[in-house]
């Protein structure tokens, strides 16, 4: 009963925390859940407590989400965001739905990829944060139609655990010219239907292995999430604008090199 009840607790803690910062939530999920012998169905867990992180952003931003969606009819700005999100949404709803089974039953089985991923991943913050990109794009709502898509685009590599879908969105949003505030706010906002959707697919997929057990602890793990969530989203934007991504690149790096090295001795 203590496991049951801990355990998806420190997971959905995790999975708050780590969500909204590019160093992959999915991957810290997958390795911790591998660390503590904690085992869901298919996988469901780990996908659907990341709804309760996408919640915490619906909270903070609930003003400013339903004053678009009630601009649609009106106001053309409304219309332009919403189809920005749209657009950068769709590559990997279209992705997802093709790789679906290949990516629940080989690479988030694969410790090595998600240690490998995270490496890369971190080496590509470090240098990214260094480039000297005019930021032309300052506001979230205002990004062009194409550069939604390239956002879009990149999102797709978040697919593989260990990449991060904030890293892949704020890193393809920082190349095209956003500055970061503008680049995390993006992101927040596309992981709304991106994480809807995921978590859809996966709940109707798996339906048949949910049982009472697995309802209650993705629960637990869904509000651990939900509340851990909202204190990082409010604090990620103000950080990034002193601090930038260096901390998260090395964050990333000292994990995979660290499960790399109890892969290879033997402890994992």
């Amino acid at each position: 009963m203590f496991d049951a009840v801990v355990v998806p607790l420190l997971l959905g803690f995790l999975e708050g925390l780590t969500e909204f910062i590019p160093v992959s939530s999915t991957g810290h999920l997958l390795i911790a859940s591998r660390f503590l012998g904690f085992h869901s169905a298919g996988g469901t867990f780990e996908v659907v407590i990341q709804l309760g992180a996408i919640l915490a952003v619906v909270w903070i931003y609930l003003a400013k989400i339903v004053r678009t969606l009630g601009g649609l009819g009106h106001d053309p700005q409304a219309r332009h965001f919403a189809l920005s999100v749209l657009i950068a949404f769709l590559p990997s709803v279209m992705a997802g739905l093709l790789l679906h089974d290949f990516i629940k039953t080989v690479l988030f089985e694969s410790p090595g990829i998600i240690a490998t991923a995270l490496i890369i991943g971190g080496i590509v913050l470090l240098i990214v944060d260094r480039l000297p990109i005019p930021q032309r794009h300052v506001d979230a709502e205002h990004f062009p139609w194409r550069m939604s898509l390239g956002i879009g685009l990149a999102q797709c590599l978040s697919l593989i655990p260990g990449v991060s879908r904030s890293g892949a969105t704020i890193v393809g949003a920082l190349l095209m010219g956003a500055d970061r505030r503008a680049a995390a706010e993006f992101s927040f906002f596309l992981s709304i239907p991106t994480m809807v959707a995921a978590v859809s697919y996966d709940l109707w997929e798996n339906r048949a292995g949910l049982d009472a057990g697995a309802v209650h602890e993705i629960a637990i793990g869904f509000a651990a999430a939900f509340f851990s969530a909202i204190v990082v989203v409010r604090w990620l934007l103000a950080y990034l604008n002193r601090h930038g991504f260096a901390v998260f690149g090395w964050w990333r790096i000292i994990v995979g090199a660290g499960v790399w090295g109890l892969l290879l001795t033997g402890h994992a």
